[in-house]
């Protein structure tokens, strides 16, 4: 949630629940992902948002979505993975929209 607040989504949580609000334009950002389900929004976000977004650890997207940046470019996603570029062994990936 921290992290697509980041980018201007409009959510507010209530214990176990969350309201988002829609019509709020994303903006691109420089977010982390945590998990898989967490890393699947964040895409979808950056998608969706203006300019262009970069996602850390997007490893954990790979554990439930194969190959996941060929399938969105299939259909028209401008989204490529940077690989492991730094000492500290994080995944880049960035998407433009």
């Amino acid at each position: 949630v921290q992290e697509l607040v980041r980018m201007g989504a409009n959510i507010k949580l209530d214990g176990r629940s969350a309201t988002i609000r829609g019509k709020s334009p994303l903006s691109a950002a420089a977010v982390m992902c945590s998990d898989l389900r967490a890393s699947a929004s964040l895409v979808l976000a950056a998608l969706v948002a203006d300019g262009e977004s970069i996602l850390d650890r997007v490893y954990h997207i790979d554990r439930g979505y194969e190959h996941i940046e060929e399938k969105l470019r299939s259909v028209g996603a401008q989204i490529r993975r940077m690989g492991n570029i730094f000492a500290d062994k994080r995944e880049l990936a960035t998407v433009e929209s």
